[in-house]
């Protein structure tokens, strides 16, 4: 396997191979000496006796370093944000492995925030349209009910979007819900909320680290449009045992970890579950007291280090949703888990396996004394992910790897009691096979220049059996093939290239670009307004062509104050070709010919983002503000003229404010504003056999009322002691008591059936929580 490598290392790279006959190599891992954690985006710098850096590194995501350079002496600088620098000796005559362990800062400087970047990296750094989340900062936030939410937190940054009150999804640059990658270790999350989009599925106690790629991702991400949410969990304490938790008005949650091999191995156990039903028990009305209203998730980790060249990882997710009201219920969940093995080739190469699976269903139930009924649908993947880091030079990074995916989509089948004389529908299951290739490079050619390049090559094989129709211009079945299991039908091929450029201008400020092409095979349904529980997942095939989007962008990046002040502003423009939308009444549930109510079109979107942050005192916070514009093209729609896709919003502001007080008390707030989606209503009304009946014309031609509310919140931190950390949290959602619409009908007046009347249903007024959060 070495010798291979080499040989490959050499035809790549030849003449780096010459010049580095008289150089070695340091490598080794980093991790917090407290935890055992491994720590990413940690700063080394190798420093001659002259005092220049000659040459540098971040850890990866598994916290492993290489820098080559030339046989000498050197100190090796380690600078990690609120961690104590450590300045190591070293001396270079051969490959050399250094493990390095961190230590907490015990006293605090000036409030300095643990981050996983560099102060200066959004201006050095070529990547484009990316955001890392400060697990210390989100847990400031306030939000519904006061639980700690990343994804309610991303909602809070420039060109992110969410449709509404109690609604799930995210709308990213202009793109739909559906074509957000949401990753949980490397396992993809296809209903990523709880409660209809009140939580979502990330209990912050289980979570390492968050990027947002917003478009150009590096090329080892792929099968979706526009973005990627990469999520990790955290491993463990392989120190000591610790027990953490959070008791709230509506939601608790414990988390258990510790070694179990000290240094060698841990493990790490965290569990939520919310107790609405329980109050509801109180009431004296028998539909409430028997009523479902709960969810609950479950994080489970364990590392093994087999020795110190290989790891083991494996990590899973369990949530789950009920909610039941009398003859109704729903309940829907996600599964995953992921078997990953980190190998260390040698000094240079870095290799990663992972086995990763999938399962997200829901169920609706309508039962009563007569019959009882249910619809069941959802997605299942086995995934299998071999990829490479080769640390070529100090200066440039190589990434490579292969992808494949087996989806199996259940559309929606029907089942009713045996009392019932009705046969229902039955839908068959669909499956896929999504594979890739990819090769990205991280390049600094000169002091000024930074590139980040990249190609993603892939394909989509849609699969049999059963049966396979052919559709006409209006949706109807001209024809019906069938298939047996396995056999090829449709097959798509994209190649989808990435490139950003980052030119520093001076020592605080720099010029950005990025191009990227992305293709997506998995396609999302809905006729709601908002994402929900019950949207149908469908995958690519000889009536539904694969989505594809390019993208262009171009930014400005300045730092104020030794980069206590950061600003940016950035220019996109996105083209989304094979847009899909339904048609004017289309049936998505348990329907076998779902693809015959489909259309398709173009589709684009442009924006200005603007973002300005303080990151260090006793005061930070951001602003950020969106000007965008998202559209669509769909023959069969609107005439074919454009219009405006339900996530298009003009405007959106988002203020966030975190006040230390003292060490032991800090008060923050947001505040956000955002023009009304864009949605279809009624213009007009008439009746048929005495049956109300709307008429509608445009689609998306109206607004819903625009959006803004204030949260705050306070945060007291208990008395230190030895073993024992506790703190309070008390926190207002929407303070003022705005009462932003949650959906709006038309009916008649009762007064005067000539005339209708519009009414809004809003969901929350104000709602005050308090959390109590324990550690030991």
């Amino acid at each position: 396997m070495k010798r291979l490598f080499s040989i490959l290392s050499l035809i790549l790279f030849g003449t780096l191979a010459l010049q580095a006959q008289s150089k070695f190599t340091v490598s080794g891992t980093v991790t917090d000496k407290s935890t055992g954690e491994a720590m990413i985006g940690v700063l080394l710098r190798a420093i001659p006796a002259s005092g220049t850096a000659a040459g540098g590194a971040y850890s990866n995501e598994y916290g492993f370093y290489s820098i080559t350079l030339p046989e000498g002496d050197y100190t090796l600088k380690v600078d990690y944000l609120g961690y104590d620098t450590l300045a190591l000796p070293l001396s270079l005559q051969e490959n050399k492995r250094l493990d390095v362990g961190l230590m907490e800062r015990s006293t605090q400087v000036d409030d300095v925030l643990i981050t996983t970047e560099k102060d200066d990296d959004n201006v050095t750094q070529a990547q484009m349209g990316v955001n890392k989340l400060d697990m210390r900062e989100i847990s400031k936030v306030p939000v519904l009910f006061g639980e700690r939410d990343i994804l309610k937190t991303m909602q809070l940054l420039p060109g992110v979007k969410s449709t509404g009150e109690g609604s799930g999804g995210l709308y990213v640059r202009g793109g739909e819900s559906s074509q957000n990658l949401i990753l949980l270790d490397e396992a993809p999350v296809y209903n990523a909320y709880h409660l209809l989009g009140f939580f979502s599925t990330f209990n912050s106690d289980a979570i390492k680290d968050v990027a947002l790629y917003k478009g150009t991702a590096p090329a080892q991400y792929g099968g979706r449009l526009s973005s990627v949410i990469d999520v990790k969990m955290n491993e463990g304490n392989n120190q000591k045992y610790h027990v953490s938790g959070g008791i709230g008005i509506i939601a608790s949650h414990l988390n258990v970890e510790g070694p179990i091999v000290k240094d060698k191995g841990s493990f790490l156990v965290t569990g939520r579950r919310t107790y609405a039903d329980m109050f509801l028990k109180l009431s004296s009305n028998e539909a409430f007291n028997t009523a479902k209203l709960y969810f609950y998730d479950v994080n489970v980790k364990a590392n093994y280090s087999l020795n110190d060249k290989n790891k083991l990882y494996l990590s899973g997710y369990f949530g789950r949703d009920k909610l039941g009201l009398g003859a109704f219920g729903i309940n829907w969940g996600n599964k995953t888990a992921t078997l990953r093995w980190n190998h260390l080739i040698n000094s240079k190469w870095f290799s990663n396996t992972s086995l990763i699976y999938s399962d997200y269903d829901y169920e609706v139930a309508i039962s009563s004394t007569a019959a009882s009924f249910s619809l069941a649908s959802g997605i299942r993947d086995f995934n299998v992910k071999q990829e490479f880091q080769y640390f070529a030079t100090p200066k440039h990074t190589l990434r490579m790897g292969l992808q494949a995916i087996h989806h199996t989509v259940t559309p929606g089948q029907v089942t009713l009691s045996d009392t019932s004389s009705f046969q229902p529908p039955t839908v068959q299951d669909r499956s896929g096979l999504e594979s890739a290739a990819f090769f990205a490079g991280d390049w600094e050619p000169a002091t000024r220049l930074h590139i980040n390049y990249g190609l993603r090559l892939s394909m989509f094989n849609q699969l049999g059996g059963g049966n396979f129709y052919t559709y006409d211009s209006e949706g109807t079945v001209t024809d019906t093939t069938y298939y047996d299991a396995g056999t090829f039908i449709e097959n798509y091929i994209y190649p989808e290239p990435r490139l950003s450029l980052s030119y520093t201008l001076g020592a605080t400020n720099s010029l950005k670009a990025a191009y990227t092409r992305n293709a997506q095979y998995l396609h999302m349904v809905s006729n709601a307004t908002a994402t929900n529980p019950t949207d149908v997942w469908i995958l690519s095939s000889q009536n539904v062509k694969a989505e594809v989007a390019d993208q262009v962008s171009v930014g400005y990046f300045q730092n104020f104050k030794d980069n206590m002040f950061e600003a940016s502003g950035e220019l996109y423009y996105k083209q989304l070709y094979n847009q899909l939308d339904l048609r004017n009444g289309a049936n998505i549930q348990a329907n076998e010919f779902i693809e015959g109510e489909l259309v398709s079109g173009k589709g684009r979107a442009y924006g200005l983002e603007l973002f300005f942050k303080k990151k260090k005192g006793d005061f930070t916070g951001w602003v950020s503000y969106s000007l965008s514009r998202t559209e669509r093209q769909i023959a069969e729609i609107n005439d074919g003229n454009w219009y405006k896709a339900k996530q298009d919003a003009l405007h959106d502001v988002s203020i966030v404010g975190m006040y230390d007080i003292s060490k032991r008390v800090s008060l923050a707030a947001t505040f956000v504003y955002r023009t009304g989606n864009a949605v279809t209503f009624p213009t007009g009304k008439y009746y048929v056999d005495g049956q109300l009946h709307y008429l509608y014309t445009e689609r998306n031609g109206y607004r819903m009322p625009a959006y803004h509310r204030m949260d705050i919140s306070c945060t007291v931190e208990g008395k230190p002691r030895p073993k024992y950390e506790n703190s309070w949290n008390f926190a207002c959602y929407n303070v003022y008591g705005r009462q932003n619409p949650y959906s709006i009908d038309f009916q008649d007046d009762p007064d005067d059936p000539t005339k209708t009347q519009v009414v809004q249903t809003s969901l929350f007024r104000w709602v005050p929580s308090i959390t109590y959060n324990f550690k030991f």
